[in-house]
């Protein structure tokens, strides 16, 4: 009995062929085949879907070297591709793409709503709360940047294998959730703040003065906290001090006079330095009255109107242009620029309406000079150096010519001028005098030692016989300098008094302050120009400060102490 043919078994075992393949065929015996036997009727096959018509394979167990490609093991060819029905052997992976740079955020730009503004150096921008409250960050931990969803990679499609993303288009990220707004710490550099929508008004930053009442108040603390920055406050740099011609400048005053300038019945007077001037100059007077009594005796019966031309001449010291004169010639002085002019005359206008004075009766000129000095001279003169005008506060400057408007005011100015004038006679005597005496002594010398005595008694004889016939008075010639150098230092006195009294003490001490420290400077540089010739340092004397026409530093401090004491 002939057994039937074998039914194909629902779920065939893994022969180790592929399948696509019919197994070889059998080889026939060599015995002669059997006659043909009729077929058994067919037997219907259950209906299997399609989608499990392939039958599943078992796992094969992983062969040594199988996770190498084929086109890499040793003596084998490029890889075989698939046929169609075959499995597809694994591809060797490519390198991955470069990523591409992270784009920014969306909460990197402002809303369109919103006028850019540039964040403040120090404070950061709040951070609004979400709808859970985290808890702040531990000072310790670096905030880290906002994790993104990766995007979703399309499912293969079954014409091929998937398309690998172009190297240099990036993914499309998700935009975020307004409600939702990025954790992550924007810099005030880098990023501008983010606001939770388009009708939100931006938060009130910290500023360093009060909030005013109309501006909305700031969010409570509850709900922004405010963290501690990273970054370090900067620190401001010192101010630098005010330049002399700031209106910061501690001696800088107010010249802009507004209303009606008091201007008082005297002018000027003589007081008591000014009078012991006169009296002073008073043998010198005398002596130029008889030098020129001598010189009238050669005119004849017009020796008279010599004398008496030479009393009036004392009148043109008060003549405007023999003062101009003098100031340009003597003086060495000059006309202000109208930018000297312009800065000058305000600070005078200051200075002569506080003292009830009509500042147009003076005349304002310029000293081309580095040194700190000012001068009052004749009658209607006040000069300052250029050094005083470009280099001091219009307070100090205003100090300093309301001391030189003092002078005018006491008579110091105008009676030291009349006083020296009367005297050039005299001066002028006394310097023959000397320059023939000079030249009897030398052709003295040349008779030795006995032309040299005959000399002196003959000069002292003549001098004996004028203090007899005098009563004395040229010795008091002998005494004369050191009497007018004690009235020339009281006159600064009284007149550094004059421009305290009118407010200017605190700026006229500044003003003595920096003459003692150029008086210093400059004695500095005689010893080193003593010492580099060899020659001993110039010592000051007690005869050198006896003739000194101005008090020292220390005393003319001293007298303004009163003026500088704050009032009780």
């Amino acid at each position: 009995m002939t057994k039937p043919p074998p039914t194909p078994a629902e779920h065939p075992e893994p022969t180790g062929r592929r399948p696509e393949q019919p197994p070889p065929a059998p080889r026939a015996p060599s015995a002669p085949s059997p006659e043909p036997q009729p077929s058994p009727p067919a037997v219907p096959r259950p209906h299997i879907p399609a989608q499990h018509q392939q039958a599943p394979q078992r796992p094969r167990p992983p062969r040594p070297g199988a996770d190498v490609p084929r086109h890499q093991r040793p003596g084998m060819d490029a890889p075989e591709y698939p046929r169609p029905g075959m499995d597809a052997p694994p591809y060797p992976q490519s390198p991955p793409y470069p990523q591409s740079p992270p784009y920014p955020q969306t909460s990197q730009y402002p809303h369109p709503n919103q006028v850019p503004q540039h964040p403040a150096p120090v404070p950061e921008a709040p951070q609004y709360p979400t709808s859970a409250p985290q808890a702040p960050p531990y000072p310790h931990e670096t905030p880290q940047p906002p994790q993104h969803p990766a995007p979703q990679a399309a499912p293969p499609s079954a014409a091929g294998p998937p398309r690998q993303p172009h190297p240099i288009q990036a993914p499309q990220y998700p935009a975020p959730d307004p409600r939702y707004p990025d954790p992550a710490p924007q810099t005030p550099h880098q990023q501008a703040p983010r606001y939770p929508d388009a009708t939100a008004q931006p938060p009130q930053y910290p500023q360093q003065h009060p909030t005013p009442a109309s501006a909305p108040s700031p969010a409570p603390a509850s709900l922004a906290p405010q963290y501690p920055s990273p970054f370090p406050a900067p620190q401001a740099a010192p101010p630098a001090p005010p330049g002399p011609h700031s209106p910061q400048h501690p001696h800088h005053i107010d010249t802009d006079h507004h209303g009606r300038v008091h201007i008082s019945g005297q002018q000027r007077h003589t007081d008591a330095t000014a009078f012991g001037n006169l009296l002073l100059y008073l043998p010198n007077f005398l002596c130029s009255l008889l030098v020129v009594g001598l010189v009238s005796a050669f005119f004849g019966s017009l020796g008279i109107v010599v004398v008496l031309a030479w009393l009036a001449s004392g009148a043109l010291m008060f003549h405007r242009p023999t003062e101009r004169a003098l100031a340009r010639h003597l003086l060495r002085l000059r006309y202000p620029t109208p930018q000297e002019r312009a800065k000058l005359e305000p600070i005078w206008r200051e200075v002569t309406s506080r003292a009830g004075v009509d500042g147009r009766t003076y005349e304002l000129w310029i000293e081309d000079s580095d040194s700190l000095n000012a001068v009052a001279a004749a009658g209607h003169i006040v000069g300052v150096t250029r050094f005083a005008l470009h280099q001091l506060p219009n307070g100090e400057l205003a100090a300093v010519m309301a001391h030189e408007l003092g002078h005018h005011v006491g008579g110091h100015a105008w009676s030291s001028l009349l006083g020296y004038w009367y005297a050039l006679p005299g001066r002028f005597a006394w310097q023959l005098v000397r320059l023939v005496t000079a030249f009897m002594f030398q052709l003295s010398r040349v008779f030795s030692c006995l032309g040299v005595a005959f000399f002196c008694l003959v000069v002292g004889s003549i001098t004996i016989a004028s203090i007899s016939t005098l009563y004395g008075l040229p010795l008091l010639f002998l005494a004369l300098p050191y009497a007018l150098a004690a009235v020339g230092r009281r006159a600064e006195l009284r007149a550094d008094q004059h421009a305290a009294a009118l407010g200017f003490a605190p700026m006229l001490a500044a003003v003595l302050q920096k003459m003692h420290q150029q008086e210093e400077h400059e004695q500095r540089e005689a010893a080193m120009i003593a010492a580099a010739a060899g020659k001993p340092p110039a010592a000051e004397t007690s005869t050198s400060r006896l003739l000194a026409s101005h008090p020292d530093y220390h005393t003319r401090l001293h007298h303004l102490q009163p003026y500088l004491q704050p009032a009780r």
